[in-house]
């Protein structure tokens, strides 16, 4: 039968104690099977809000009084330096005094890097506390370090992101690796996904409105001109009555549209007025065309934008009291 390690109660008191407070604090953490042996005890991909950042480390973990100096703790680098120092995510080195109930840590990959010589042991200071109070600092020092080293990773499901864990401790997947003349931009939308998102389509919503409107504004003067060259009408008011009722069926498609309605009819009306209404007057802004044609198109735009907002509004109307009544009902 097989005989349990005695220091095993120890070992697991430092796994179970680092996995709890990460998790606590949202963050998602493997287990590794025979973490002890290969150098790593757990994956953690770390988390906001909710939402996996892409950052990944590995952590090992050393529980005991044999692992406490004079002035903080140590970790023995046995045959892991090279494991440790070249690996592709950071490897965190944890320590649990299973007398003070207390974790301390230290990025074993950037001490190994920045170490000269050969290294034996690197060294945790007491100043390296890790409970709920100095979590956000630690996790801050963690993103920090793999978005300036470049090892962040970007998968989209847990299994892949697990699975490039792996792959990343033997070297950093080709497709992962950032490209740097973009990756402050992308970690920019990466913080701000859901907002960016709701600006964008707040822009594809608008942009169809500002279009017009700058339309309308352009051709203002030609269209005053164009009612002085051919009518005795007031320019102001025959050509502001145009606008009224397109600007009416803009915004009532606009609405209509964010409703998950597609008021085609509207829609055909619109594109029929601003195709027959606002090019001839650019075209012909010294008044040189045919008087009776000119006349006739100011005048039938005065009758259209009368009658075609007054049947706009009718229109409309009459379904919002018929929405109401199935609403009640």
């Amino acid at each position: 039968m097989a005989r349990v390690r005695p220091n095993r109660r120890i070992e697991r008191a430092g796994v179970n104690a680092i996995r709890t407070l990460l998790e606590d604090h949202n963050h998602i953490v493997q287990e590794i099977e025979g973490g002890n042996d290969h150098g790593e005890d757990l994956h953690v991909l770390l988390t906001r809000d909710g939402r996996r950042t892409g950052h990944v480390l590995a952590i090992q973990v050393k529980s005991g009084r044999k692992y406490k100096r004079a002035k903080g703790y140590s970790i023995a680098i046995e045959d892991h330096y090279e494991d440790w120092k070249n690996s592709k995510i950071p490897v965190v080195g944890i320590v649990y005094d299973l007398e003070m109930r207390k974790l301390y840590w230290v990025n074993l990959t950037a001490a190994l890097e920045n170490a000269k010589g050969v290294v034996k042991r690197v060294s945790i200071p007491q100043a390296s506390l890790l409970n709920s109070g100095t979590i956000p600092d630690f996790i801050s020092a963690i993103e920090s370090y793999i978005d300036s080293t470049g090892m962040r990773l970007r998968e989209f499901t847990l299994e892949e992101a697990f699975a490039a864990v792996s792959r990343a401790l033997d070297g950093l997947d080709p497709n992962n690796v950032p490209n740097p003349l973009f990756e402050g931009w992308a970690e920019l939308l990466f913080r701000h996904e859901q907002r960016a998102k709701r600006v964008a389509r707040f822009i594809l919503q608008t942009c169809p409105l500002f279009l017009l409107a700058s339309l309308l504004v352009y051709e203002w003067p030609y269209q005053v001109r164009y009612v002085k060259n051919y009518t005795d009408l007031s320019p102001v008011l025959t050509v502001g009555s145009l606008y009224i009722f397109i600007s009416w069926m803009t915004l009532t498609i606009f609405f209509e549209l964010r409703a998950g309605r597609r008021p085609e009819e509207t829609g055909n009306w619109l594109i029929a007025v601003c195709g027959l209404y606002l090019w001839i007057p650019v075209m012909d802004d010294e008044g040189r065309g045919s008087e009776w044609m000119g006349e006739a198109l100011v005048v039938s735009s005065v009758l259209i934008s009368h009658f075609g907002l007054l049947t706009l509004l009718t229109f409309y109307i009459k379904r919002e009291v018929a929405r109401k009544k199935r609403r009640s009902t």
